[in-house]
């Protein structure tokens, strides 16, 4: 399908991860040697050698992050990677290739809908200034299942529509069943328009890409026949909280490296990460359905994380994946809390963790992505494998400290006894080069912000070095905490139960009831750990603070980093500063524009306003159906009266939304809510409505 030229990046890509497995290997293999002359034993003994095993596994997955930063730093070092599809065009060439019909993808859940909308209202606007709309369309795809969110999605996309004169651009359709989640919801738009658009771009609720982007992912496409899919590298913004602020330039400072790197690793068989990418939609429909998984138990059913595994089936179909750090314009958001990151992790890690499945089982499938399925796993798989290591080292110094010494230790098959050597600063030593790996790339972004003189950007190299300091900071606090709460999801997933041991927290922030409440079993933990440390052996103890000392202040800690006022602070001090905060780009302008002008009050829930408002009522019953009178007779016809003289309050969701999708229901309703005497439910409602329309503070109804 590819040319020769197209081809001559296969080469290449064998070379850099044939390198890079002989680096972290042999680092691997060295590390490893030495810990086995540390121990005291030298891996006679059971324990010692489980310690051995889970050592090198966790350094490999170390090595490679190391590895990856310094080949993205070496690579940006030297003005970029000129196998990158970017970098096979000029821009003249870029320029005079002309669009191709393109769908615009918004996939939403529940999401705070006037937040959303006014982001693809900046992503809209930003494109139409660059002149492009002709060839592109936008489609809103919503599996909301509660009718005041529906109903609002509703409302809120006629406004849009309207005030953008966006009619034929901007659509909105809502699956009456929501099945197989997100990749469910893009499969449903394929099987309906998937053939009237030849590229489609994906978002996230929080997503926002530069029409400047759009236009030349386009043009990139249309250039490369052979690319099935190309990712972004989306850039965190927006963060008010501490713990946002932190991620956010953390995001900002040490991605440039890790995805430059990864990109030179990859090549054309990258990762799909399931937004702010476009797509071929032909082969994407032809190749990529996702078939539900034949095992038992997490290893059963619809696949939950779809992304990387599109992006597998889409490069044994023969077609490429690119990652291209170099396009820019690309923009995600932070979760606000430690809790909100922690909730969507716990959906992650079961996706991840089905991936094993698909990585065992499914043929034809590149190394490459074999590889990122591998990758995704052990990004939470890695947490119980630290907990176990920890463990371990636990359960070999306490055989040292209350055990007799075994001079003949289990597989030893030597004449003479076997004396036990600990060798405490040895330890100590491989300790710090493994902290090194940890480390070494973060202030490796400080050198790169010096190469590409980048550092005012930051705040100036000062207060970027400052930053990168308190990010390792709270980065070391928060390590154990989310140790401790990713092995609790692996476990929960591998054994497809849950358990409940935190809540998520879905405010701006924590209250110190809820920090408490949720790090109880992190605390009590890390307490427990360090008094048996202590009473063990006095280095032992000091060797366990590290991990300790977090988990025993993980509540003030998680409290404390969702604060705003504290992250806000830190930015009028310039730290933890991003480039886009002192020159925010035009799509990032419009959609803070938009997104701080706040709606007019409404005194009226959404299911309120569908019924009593003339012009929001007609729209609703566009959108709703029309039943025979025998099924509305038959299933809700009592729960329209009840609605008409109680309320909606009494009826639950699944009923208001059979309301909601009828068109006689609701033509019925709004005549009958205005005929209702002041003192009942729908005359309190207009009442407030008549308030709210002349100015007046509404009351509350007595319901």
């Amino acid at each position: 399908m590819a040319n020769d030229e197209q081809d001559g990046w296969r080469g290449v890509a064998l070379f850099r991860r044939s390198l890079m497995i002989f680096l972290v290997i042999g680092q691997t293999a060295l590390a490893t040697y030495y810990l086995l002359w540390i121990l005291p034993y030298h891996g006679g003994t059971l324990v010692e050698k489980v310690l051995i095993f889970l050592f090198a596994v966790l350094y490999v997955w170390i090595a490679i992050g190391f590895w990856i930063a310094v080949w993205g730093f070496l690579i940006r070092s030297f003005g970029g990677d000129r196998h990158s599809l970017v970098r096979r065009h000029t821009q003249e060439e870029l320029d005079a290739v002309p669009l191709a019909k393109t769908a615009i993808l918004l996939p939403i859940y529940h999401e705070p809908v006037d937040w959303t909308l006014k982001g693809l209202r900046a992503v809209y606007e930003d494109l139409a200034s660059q002149g492009d709309l002709d060839q592109f369309e936008f489609y809103i795809l919503s599996d909301s299942r509660s009718p005041d969110v529906w109903l609002e999605e509703q409302a809120a996309w006629y406004d849009l529509v309207t005030e953008l004169g966006a009619e034929g651009r901007i659509f909105y359709r809502r699956r009456p069943v929501n099945l197989n989640f997100k990749s469910g919801n893009v499969a449903d738009f394929l099987r309906r328009w998937g053939r009237r658009h030849k590229y489609m771009v994906t978002l996230d609720a929080d997503s926002l890409l530069s029409g400047k982007t759009l236009r030349r992912m386009v043009q990139i496409m249309e250039l490369q026949p052979q690319v099935g899919i190309l990712q972004t590298n989306p850039n965190v913004i927006n963060g008010k909280s501490l713990f946002a602020r932190v991620q956010q330039f953390a995001n900002r400072s040490y991605s440039p490296l890790f995805a430059t790197g990864l990109a030179a690793v990859q090549m054309g068989d990258a990762a799909f990460w399931g937004h702010n990418a476009i797509l071929r939609v032909q082969p994407f429909m032809k190749y990529c359905g996702l078939r539900k998984l034949s095992g038992r138990g997490l290893f059963g059913g619809p696949i939950m994380s779809h992304d990387f595994v599109e992006a597998a089936y889409m490069g044994r179909a023969g077609y490429e994946v690119w990652l291209e750090p170099e396009l820019g314009g690309s923009f995600e958001e932070s979760p606000p809390t430690l809790g909100d990151e922690l909730a969507r992790d716990n959906r992650w890690t079961k996706g991840n963790l089905q991936h094993l499945w698909v990585l065992l089982t499914e043929p034809g499938l590149r190394f490459a992505h074999r590889m990122a399925f591998l990758n995704g796993i052990m990004a939470y798989a890695a947490s119980p494998l630290w907990l176990l290591f920890l463990i371990t080292v636990t359960i070999s110094a306490a055989q040292m400290t209350l055990a007799p010494i075994d001079y003949f230790p289990e597989g030893y098959q030597g004449l003479f006894p076997l004396w036990p050597e600990w060798r405490p600063e040895w330890a100590l030593g491989l300790a710090l080069s493994t902290l090194l790996l940890l480390f070494f790339p973060k202030f490796l972004a400080i050198l790169d912000a010096v190469v590409q003189r980048t550092g005012a950007s930051f705040g100036g190299y000062g207060k970027l070095f400052k930053s990168v300091l308190l990010e390792i900071l709270v980065s070391v606090l928060l390590a154990p905490v989310r140790m401790l709460a990713h092995s609790r999801f692996v476990l929960a997933a591998l054994f497809n139960v849950s358990l409940k041991w935190a809540g998520q927290n879905r405010t701006e922030e924590m209250t110190w009831r809820d920090g408490f409440w949720t790090q109880l079993p992190a605390m009590l933990v890390g307490s427990s750990w360090a008094l048996f440390a202590w009473n063990l052996d006095t280095l032992f103890f000091f060797w366990s603070l590290p991990v300790a000392v977090p988990l025993i202040l993980s509540a003030p800690t998680s409290v404390l980093l969702s604060r705003q006022s504290l992250g806000v602070g830190l930015l009028g001090r310039r730290l933890l500063m991003i480039p886009e905060e002192s020159q925010p780009p035009p799509v990032l302008k419009l959609a803070l524009k938009h997104r701080s002008m706040s709606r007019p009050y409404q005194s009226l829930t959404p299911f309120q306003q569908a019924i009593l408002i003339p012009h929001v009522n007609r729209l609703h019953q566009a959108f709703a159906r029309i039943h025979t009178p025998e099924a509305r007779r038959r299933h809700w016809a009592d729960d329209v009266e009840s609605c008409l003289q109680f309320g909606p309050v009494y009826l639950s969701n699944a009923k208001l939304a059979h309301i909601a999708r009828d068109r006689w229901a609701l033509d019925y309703l709004h005549k009958e809510a205005w005929k209702a005497s002041i003192g009942t439910y729908w005359g309190q409602c207009i009442q407030r409505r008549i308030l709210e329309r002349v100015g007046s503070p509404p009351s509350e109804p007595n319901f």
